[in-house]
Parts: C-alpha cells; structure tokens; sequence
C-alpha cells in the first residue's frame, strides 16, 4: 500500500510540475499585438502570485503554525518570514545583474521565485498524496491550474526580450523540474524530519517573496506599456481565476 502511494504521489507531483511548460503556449503563435501579450500575461501572472500569496499560503502558513503555537506568534513568525521574502526578493532584484532589458529581468527573477516557491510545493503536494490519494488529487488540480501562469509569467517575458523560444522553454522547464525535484528530497530526506513550523515559515517566506515579484516586478513592467485597462483586467482575471484554482480544495 505504501509503494503504490508513493508512486501515486510521484506521479501527481511530475504532472502537476508538468503544467508548468502549458506556459509556454503564447509562444508558439505569432500574435500580431506583441505588445497586449506581454501586458496581459504579466498583469494576469500578477494576479494569480498576489492571490496565492494571500488567499493560499499565508492562510496555510497559519494553519501549520496554529497547530504548535498560539496567535500572537503564529502572526508574528508570518510576519517576519514574509517581510524576510519580501527582502530577499529585493535584495536579488537590485543587486543581481541579469540583463540592461528589464523584460528579461522580470522573466528570470520569477523563474528564481517560482523555483523556490515550487520546492515546498513539491513536498507539501507529495506527502499530502501519500498518505490521502483524495487529498492529494484536489491539491494536484489546484496546483496545476496556477502553475500555468507561472510558466507564463517566466516564458512570454523570456521570449519577447530575446526571441528566443528555445531559451523561453528551457526557462520554464527549470521551473518545472524544482516541483518533482522537491518530492524527490521529501522522499529521500525530509518525510521523517519535516514538521509544521518548518512547512509554516516556508510558506510565509514564498509569499513574501511573490508578493514583491508581484507587485514591484510584474505589473509595474505590465502598466509601463500605458495601456492600464488591459493590464489591470487581466489582473483581476489572474485574481479570479487563482480565487477559484483554490477553492477548489
């Protein structure tokens, strides 16, 4: 029974990883407004990280933390490990030179924030699914669906800057592989170690860290081409559609 549970969670793990590359997909046509992709998948892939961050794993930071400690430090430690992500994200911004074109910029820094993020994500995802198949299908789904945009958020700003759809794809693939690659270390070192503090401040952390990327890297660079409207639409369709990727848990 264990075996087949463990290959279960392996499985959701690599598939839900998989959708990763689904990001990819606006590259693969020559759309004749280059400019309102670029603004729609940055202002959507905007919405969807702020949502996770504040609808997903901030709630279930908490409820990792409330389980050992009461609430006044269970706010606190999210408090602080947010506000470290949010630091950690800025000081990557500002003192990693990646590239003058700022596109680019965006494109790698959220692949850094998606690596990190999705490392976790993998190990929540395949101890979930070892030990409740149910459980873990629905976090399956839901993971699946907002990892589109993810690899959105990292392939569309990838491609643009350097026409390169090799270079997209092979960004959004790295992305792709931290998710099996956190089950991996789950299975080998941390299913007998990790506990709920651990998996709490991991997740206030993330949020920190997406919710800088969010608001200071993708939709400043997707309301710098002035058409607002777009950009704030799809913003809110990123909200929606992550409102409802997690309700679905």
């Amino acid at each position: 029974m264990i075996t087949i549970n463990t290959n279960y969670a392996f499985i959701l793990t690599i598939l839900a990883g998989s959708a990763t590359m689904l990001g990819v997909i606006p590259i693969l046509f020559p759309f004749k407004d280059k400019e309102k992709i670029i603004i729609t998948a940055l202002g959507f892939a905007s919405g969807v990280m702020i949502a996770a961050s504040f609808f997903d794993l901030i709630p279930e930071s908490y409820n990792y933390l409330i389980s050992t400690y009461n609430i006044f430090l269970s706010i606190l430690f999210i408090l602080i490990f947010f506000v470290i992500g949010i630091l950690l994200s800025s000081y990557i911004n500002r003192n990693i030179d990646i590239s003058n074109d700022n596109l680019y910029k965006v494109g790698i820094t959220s692949m850094l924030a998606i690596i990190i993020h999705n490392l976790p994500e993998g190990i929540i995802t395949f101890l979930t699914a070892s030990v409740d198949k149910r459980l873990g299908f629905s976090l399956f789904i839901a993971i699946s669906l907002h990892n589109i945009p993810e690899g959105i958020s990292i392939a569309v700003p990838i491609y643009y800057s350097t026409k390169s759809r090799l270079k997209a794809f092979l960004y959004a693939f790295i992305a792709a592989l931290s998710e099996p690659l956190g089950a991996i270390l789950a299975y080998l070192f941390l299913k007998n170690f990790i506990d709920n503090f651990l998996l709490g401040i991991l997740l206030s952390l993330i949020a920190g860290i997406m919710s800088n990327i969010s608001l200071y890297e993708l939709l400043p660079e997707s309301l710098s081409y002035k058409r607002k409207k777009i950009s704030i639409i799809s913003t809110i369709i990123g909200l929606i559609f992550m409102y409802i990727s997690i309700s679905l848990t």
